[in-house]
């Protein structure tokens, strides 16, 4: 099988260009025209981190905590550290596990929302130094660096900026020293850190008052301690994709103009230009030239392996249909792909897991080894392109055709390369393949690297509780959409309920969201209500729009249930009788 690239440009693209290139951002000098944009971005390249970064393709997230032992997403700090006891912790099964699957890195959880130090911090006593964990006196950062020194394994930090348990928190100076020297610490005293992650989250303190974070000192920090590092989320090295459902965009600009959380201007910015990390256009020509200064930040994707982030006996590992499709539209979307696997509570990583990522591995290994480019006998169904990003990303829409029969028959197009771009299609028999630049930023510098026969694994598998459900077609609901929606049922008499699911909505609207904070009550006759014990808040739900589960610590018999809204993740809620799902105790 024989391959050409064959460029059918605009005559602007083809006009003479500049050698100069602009390594990581560039700021447009007044009065420079939308062509001259246009060709300063096609100019814009990553810095050498930043290459070195998209290189690896797949960096495992490690999610471990106090919520693996609570059983909760999000903790609110109250937390007890003596509930923190992993007896066959084993950071080499990790490392070793991770290493097999294909992973470059790996980056712990070293403190989440909850305030839990995974390190015994001199910070605050809420760490593994008041646990019973090997006397109070284990380090698990110190292991899983030792584990990634034994095995070859590049190592990065997650330091979660909320902190639920610091009573400094909101206090914003105070807290900022705080979070400055829990930063210092993890740079200074587990050797090198290749990536520091730090989302925006960002809550109320127990004074009430928002956190304020002084960004530009923490990157200063870890730019001083960790000048290799890259600074994911917040910082101006890695991006965010938008979702945590493992989709990159199918047009997936590294050259943005969405200004980084870091400068205290970019809200402004961003707002003016009417984007934000979820937008669906972050690069395209009429952005760029609307804006005044663009980014290379590049795209990773973050997505757990199981439906939340930390371990739950209640969940199973996603699907080998679903990772293969995962990996598909974020490696071969232009993106990182930070797939997040998560050790349970004997503090190892779960065998269903390692046996999902070795089926991974296999699937990845199997449908992608073997190039058939010069196989003309051989039936296709994938090709992979790529571009030289160390010259720009350039290719703004193409075109691939295979030559059957001596026709040229087109089999797939799309916008944007990147790094790489996996294109799927139906099955072909070809002489030739062809890849046609229909439009570009200057001369593109793509080309047609790889086809493959690929194997699509079997249907995904639908949430399923390990307790039965209740739910019955007769029961009557209300759903109310007042100030505190709420959702009322009727289960006709009295039923034992040990908890309920709630499937928030799926909406594309920016109106509408999910249940984020809620009250749960019970009644006999529907008039006196009282309210069951729960923890009421559906962690990470906005990001992570996945089907909750709550057990209440003990079963209770009612006829009526009302679950009330008390906090939603967009301006209103979109309600709907179908998304509670009403579970009854174990047999």
């Amino acid at each position: 099988m024989k391959t050409s690239i064959a460029a059918i440009l605009s005559l602007a693209a083809l006009m003479p260009q500049a050698h100069e290139k602009y390594v990581k951002e560039l700021t447009f000098p007044e009065g420079t025209t939308a062509q001259q944009k246009i060709d300063m971005a096609s100019r814009l390249v990553p810095d050498e981190r930043q290459l070195a970064w998209q290189d690896r393709e797949l960096t495992a997230f490690l999610h471990f905590g106090m919520n693996t032992f609570t059983g909760r997403e999000w903790g609110d700090g109250k937390e007890s550290p003596a509930l923190f006891n992993p007896l066959s912790l084993d950071t080499d099964q990790w490392v070793r596990v991770l290493k097999d699957a294909g992973f470059k890195m790996v980056i712990l959880t070293a403190k989440h929302h909850d305030g839990f130090c995974l390190w015994p911090t001199a910070t605050t006593s809420h760490s593994v130094a008041s646990s019973p964990w090997r006397d109070g006196a284990g380090d698990v950062v110190a292991d899983l660096r030792r584990s990634c020194d034994k095995y070859g394994m590049k190592l990065g930090i997650y330091l979660s900026p909320w902190d639920r348990n610091a009573d400094c928190y909101g206090d914003s100076p105070r807290y900022n020293d705080m979070f400055v020297a829990q930063l210092t610490e993890l740079l200074t005293n587990y050797g090198k850190i290749d990536e520091v992650w730090f989302d925006g989250a960002c809550g109320e303190g127990p004074n009430g008052k928002r956190q304020e974070y002084d960004w530009l000192r923490f990157r200063k920090v870890m730019k001083d301690l960790q000048p290799d590092a890259v600074l994911a989320i917040t910082g101006d090295d890695v991006r965010w994709v938008g979702n945590e459902g493992g989709r990159g965009r199918e047009t997936e600009w590294s050259v943005t103009p969405l200004v980084p959380s870091i400068y205290s201007y970019s809200d402004s910015v961003n707002n003016a230009l009417g984007i934000d990390a979820i937008s669906k256009d972050l690069g395209s020509r009429e952005l760029v030239e609307k804006a005044d200064r663009l980014y290379w930040w590049p795209s990773e994707v973050d997505v757990s392996i199981r439906p939340g982030w930390f371990y739950h006996d209640d969940q199973e590992p996603h699907t080998l249909a679903q990772l293969s499709d995962i990996y598909l539209q974020s490696v071969g979307r232009n993106s990182v792909l930070l797939l997040n696997i998560p050790p349970d509570r004997t503090g190892r990583i779960n065998k269903k897991d390692e046996t999902r990522l070795m089926e991974l591995r296999r699937w990845i290994d199997t449908n992608f080894s073997t190039n058939l480019i010069n196989c003309p006998d051989s039936a296709i169904n994938a090709v992979i392109l790529e571009e030289d990003i160390t010259k720009g990303q350039r290719v703004e829409r193409f075109e691939v055709l295979a030559l059957t029969d001596s026709v040229w028959k087109p089999v797939s197009q799309g916008t944007t390369i990147g790094k790489k771009r996996i294109l799927t299609f139906p099955e072909i028999k070809a002489d030739s393949l062809k890849l046609n630049i229909l439009s570009s930023r200057g001369t593109p510098h793509a080309r047609l690297a790889s086809a493959h026969h690929i194997t699509r694994p079997g249907e995904v598998k639908k949430f399923k509780s390990a307790y039965p459900t209740l739910t019955s077609a007769d029961w009557k609901h209300s759903v109310s959409t007042g100030r505190t929606p709420s959702y009322t049922i009727d289960m006709l008499s009295p039923q034992t309920v040990a908890g309920f699911i709630y499937t928030p909505p799926v909406s594309e609207k920016s109106t509408e969201g999910a249940m984020f904070r809620y009250r749960v009550e019970i009644s006999t006759v529907g008039k006196r209500w009282r309210e069951v014990p729960v923890n009421g808040e559906f962690g990470n739900i906005k990001a992570n729009p996945i089907p909750q589960q709550i057990i209440f610590d003990q079963p209770v018999k009612a006829r009526f249930i009302r679950i009330t809204c008390t906090e939603t993740t967009g301006p209103k809620l979109n309600p709907a009788d179908n998304q509670i799902t009403i579970l009854a105790p174990k047999e």
